[in-house]
């Protein structure tokens, strides 16, 4: 038996199976409609996919020359798909009437996460007692007894947690004076009782909590220094300013152990970590970099951002970390190399601040005085609020310079440019039922963001 005889037997028999079978179906969109040249279709289809031989239209007024099938070209026909060419439903011809189209490639497999539910926050008090901006707000992790703030009326403010969330009047326990400018960092120690503060003087210092007074202080700042951070297990601390560096102290015996230079700009946030790299920084110059702190020198440089990046928030969680820009852009990494994962869209200001608590809620503040929600893990923003000025202030005073989550993750802190302080709180009486999540609306942000590159 010869090879033509073989394909011929076996087009016949598909066009015999085609037409029993169409007898058995009453409704004629399951098989499209028997055609008798079909056979010289199948023997045609069958010696193009084996031989790559040239064929004839029926009239033979058109041929097709053909080639050896090869990997690329198998790999075009698994992207076809076959889509109807009428797309009147309920017109029984458009069914045997198709045609073969690529389907485009951000409509192959668009990965939808399915958001965690979080009750939407509202705001609980709200303190007025610094005369300037509030810069910079910090929260005594290890006891989640004491906040303090830093405003640009050069004070720093330790309040009482628990009398300032129902708004007690005192709240506030004292007043450090020291700074000769804005406060723009504070930072807790978990080991020590001491909390440390930077400024626009230059100025890095440390002070005891126990008297109340400077105990040591870090020179090498040749401008102002715009954040800090502690190393969660070692002791050192980080700070980062105008200068267009980082420098890493040791808090015992207050020398210079790393200056991290690399930045062409104002080092406006830095983050510190147990897991390598243990020191990330965002810079005006719109970069991110990863640093080696037992090298001191740089592993990783991440140019997503178009505009300067004022905040860095990582989670307790997990190991990324998110960066906030001017241009409202929020980016997430993952923190062992600095892979993007994705992009959270929606906050159209300049974002000042961020933070994120243990059940996966991220915050993000505006220079309008927004404030955005998200769920951490999948970008989705379930929230969008404005903070609302004090009695007195300018509309232009509304935004938001500073936010920190405490240590149970339930009370947000904010301080903002109207000189007061708010403390949020979630609304105990949402449910999911009140507050759904917008599935429709995240499922088309979902798309749309399969298309862009970052």
């Amino acid at each position: 038996m010869t090879e033509e005889t073989i394909h011929n037997y076996a087009a016949e028999s598909a066009f015999h199976i085609s037409s029993r079978s169409r007898q058995l179906f009453d409704e004629p969109v399951f098989l499209p409609a028997a055609d008798p040249s079909l056979r010289e279709t199948s023997v045609a289809r069958r010696k193009r996919m084996r031989y790559g031989i040239v064929t004839k239209s029926e009239g033979g007024k058109s041929s097709q020359a053909l080639v050896l099938a090869s990997s690329e070209h198998k790999k075009e026909r698994i992207d076809q798909a076959l889509v109807a060419a009428n797309t009147n439903e309920g017109d029984e011809t458009s069914s045997s009437s198709r045609i073969l189209v690529k389907r485009p490639d951000h409509q192959r497999s668009v990965y939808i996460p399915t958001p965690q539910w979080h009750a939407p926050w509202k705001l609980s008090t709200v303190i007025s007692s610094h005369l300037g901006w509030v810069r910079s707000i910090a929260v005594d992790q290890a006891t989640n007894r004491w906040f303090a703030t830093g405003s640009a009326d050069r004070t720093i403010k330790v309040f009482n947690l628990a009398a300032a969330s129902v708004g007690s009047e005192s709240a506030l326990q004292y007043t450090l004076t020291g700074h000769i400018s804005a406060v723009r960092g504070l930072a807790f120690s978990t080991r020590h009782p001491y909390l440390f503060s930077c400024g626009e003087d230059k100025q890095v210092k440390c002070w005891d909590l126990e008297t109340n007074q400077v105990v040591r202080h870090y020179h090498g700042h040749l401008s102002g220094v715009y954040c800090m951070s502690l190393h969660p297990t070692v002791d050192v601390l980080v700070t980062g300013g105008r200068d267009a560096v980082a420098r890493v102290w040791d808090i015992r015996t207050k020398k210079q152990v790393h200056c991290l230079s690399g930045h062409d700009n104002t080092v406006a946030a830095v983050v510190t970590k147990t897991m390598k790299p243990q020191v990330i920084t965002g810079s005006h110059d719109s970069t991110v970099r990863l640093w080696d702190l037992v090298a001191g020198k740089c592993v990783t440089t991440l140019t997503h951002h178009q505009k300067s990046i004022r905040a860095l928030a990582q989670p307790s969680f997990e190991h990324t970390f998110c960066s906030g820009a001017a241009d409202g852009q929020i980016k997430q990494f993952q923190g062992k190399d600095g892979k993007f994962l994705h992009t959270f869209t929606g906050h159209k200001a300049i974002i000042n601040a961020m933070a994120v608590n243990d059940d996966g809620v991220m915050v993000s503040g505006g220079d309008n005085g927004s404030l955005h929600f998200w769920d951490y893990k999948t970008g989705y923003s379930f929230q969008q609020t404005m903070s609302q000025v004090q009695p007195g202030s300018l509309d232009s005073e509304n935004s938001i310079m500073a936010t920190a989550f405490d240590a149970t993750g339930t009370r947000l802190i904010t301080g903002e440019g109207d000189k007061t302080i708010k403390i949020w709180k979630p609304d105990d009486e949402a449910s999911e039922l009140t507050h759904p999540i917008d599935m429709t609306a995240w499922r088309k942000k979902c798309i749309a963001a399969s298309k862009q590159r970052y």
